[in-house]
């Protein structure tokens, strides 16, 4: 491309094989075509690397950048330092942009010079991508500056920002000391530069799996936020209140949460997925009365 174009997209990718190439096709069908897509493998070993490349030859507006495996905050900082754009688009390689974002979210922008940090309301989908319900995220910048303030980094859902590119350097991008809270932190930062906002509409869904961040490290982001918050209290002037505590955020058993996917898509007659999904239910709780009955409504299809 001869001129820059208006947005980036950084795609942090480490062994995302099975669900990569839906997120990359997502970004390839947007109608605001003005874009790069800035694909960072983070030292892959399944075939997510060899995706990518068969998405760069097809089409030039994907760029893929490799590097041994350190961290999503080191593939985001990566990206960013190669993003032309005057925007940047944070996408994940299990979630799926839907075909407007980038229009709503690139006209919003420019509507609000004084906007930095763009979010949305998302839709959460199972594994296979059943949809599960739509968020209710707050849209103005007081309320969501608020729930910053309260260690709530789902306030602005991550892959589905949209930030000004001059403001995320000011801010100092990604830091890698505040993995696994790394969007908290950055959101926190640039909130103290511009305005935050979300717009009210769905434009992404946020897949659900029991490797993402949320499940795996779920401990780790709650310890590390009172320092995350402190710090931005300290930026501001004053001090973290000694009785600041984050909201308590409860986490679902594996057993518990795949059962929600199972009955979903089992309500929606979507029966392979229940099966399988009351099938992995079945062995990690195979002396549970609760895990049989499932197994066999999904096996009678009510």
């Amino acid at each position: 491309m001869s001129n820059p174009p208006a947005l980036s997209v950084i795609m942090p990718v480490h062994n995302g094989q099975l669900t990569l190439g839906l997120a990359v096709e997502s970004i390839l069908a947007q109608t605001f075509g003005d874009f790069e897509l800035i694909a960072v493998d983070d030292g892959s070993t399944d075939q997510s690397l060899k995706i990518l490349h068969k998405f760069s030859q097809d089409d030039p507006r994907v760029r893929v950048i490799t590097r041994a495996n350190t961290g999503i905050a080191g593939a985001l900082n990566d990206g960013i330092s190669q993003a032309t754009g005057e925007y940047l688009a944070r996408m994940d390689a299990d979630d799926i942009s839907l075909p407007l974002r980038f229009e709503k979210q690139i006209a919003y922008l420019r509507e609000h010079p004084e906007c930095v940090l763009l979010g949305s309301r998302v839709m959460l989908i199972e594994p296979y991508g059943i949809p599960l319900y739509e968020t209710k995220h707050e849209t103005e910048h007081e309320k969501i500056s608020a729930e910053l303030l309260c260690g709530i980094g789902w306030a602005v859902v991550h892959p589905a920002a949209m930030m000004r590119a001059d403001a995320v350097r000011k801010a100092g991008g990604y830091r890698a000391d505040r993995v696994p809270i790394e969007d908290l932190d950055l959101f926190l930062r640039l909130s103290e530069i511009g305005k935050v906002h979300n717009l009210p509409e769905v434009l992404l869904q946020y897949r659900q799996h029991l490797e993402s961040t949320n499940h795996k490290r779920f401990d780790e982001q709650e310890s590390k936020k009172r320092a995350c918050v402190a710090d931005a209290y300290a930026r501001r002037g004053s001090k973290l209140p000694p009785d600041w505590a984050p909201p308590p955020r409860h986490q679902l058993t594996s057993v518990a949460e795949i059962s929600q996917w199972a009955w979903t898509a089992l309500k929606q007659r979507q029966l392979t997925a229940a099966r399988h999904h009351a099938r992995s239910v079945l062995r990690l709780s195979p002396l549970s009365l609760a895990s049989w009955r499932l197994f066999y409504c999904t096996l009678r299809g009510r």
